[in-house]
C-alpha cells in the first residue's frame, strides 16, 4: 500500500469513527468509576471500548478530513502519516498517566484508546518513515 492509500484510507476510517461517535446507539454509557470531564457531553465508550466524548468526535472527524485531503499528493500524504505518528504516539503515552489521560479534562484518551493511539502511531510511522523512501542503488 502506497503512502497516498494509507492517508486516504486512514482518512476515510477516522471520518467515519468520528460520525460513530455521533450516533447514540453505538456508545455505551460511561463507568461509575471512569475520570470526570469537563466536557461531558456525548461521553460514553464507542463500541463498549473506546471513551468518547464531542471533542474526541470532531477530532477523529478533523484528523479524518487531513488524511482525505493528505492523499492528493506524495509530500502531502506523507507528512500527514508522520503527523499521525508523533500526535498518536504522544497521545499514547499521555493516556497512561492519570493526570493527563483526559487532556486536562476535555478529551477522554485512557483504557482502549491508549493501544489503539499506540498502534496508530506505529503504522502511521511505518508509512511516514519507511514506505516510498528511494532506496540506494549498487553502482
Amino acid at each position: 500500500m502506497s503512502v497516498r492509500y494509507f492517508a486516504m484510507a486512514a482518512g476515510l476510517i477516522y471520518v467515519l469513527v468520528g460520525v460513530l461517535g455521533f450516533v447514540p446507539g453505538v456508545k455505551t454509557t460511561p463507568h461509575a468509576s471512569d475520570p470526570a470531564l469537563a466536557v461531558h457531553q456525548g461521553y460514553g465508550y464507542l463500541l463498549g471500548l473506546f471513551p468518547v466524548n464531542v471533542l474526541h468526535n470532531l477530532v477523529h472527524l478533523a484528523i479524518g478530513f487531513w488524511g482525505m485531503a493528505a492523499y492528493a499528493t506524495f509530500e502531502a500524504s506523507r507528512t500527514f502519516s508522520r503527523g499521525l505518528a508523533i500526535i498518536y504516539g504522544l497521545l499514547a503515552v499521555m493516556g497512561l498517566f492519570p493526570v493527563l489521560n483526559t487532556t486536562f479534562g476535555l478529551v477522554p484518551i485512557f483504557s482502549h484508546d491508549v493501544w489503539l493511539h499506540a498502534l496508530t502511531a506505529l503504522v502511521a510511522a511505518y508509512f511516514g518513515w519507511l514506505v516510498g523512501v528511494p532506496r540506494p542503488t549498487r553502482a
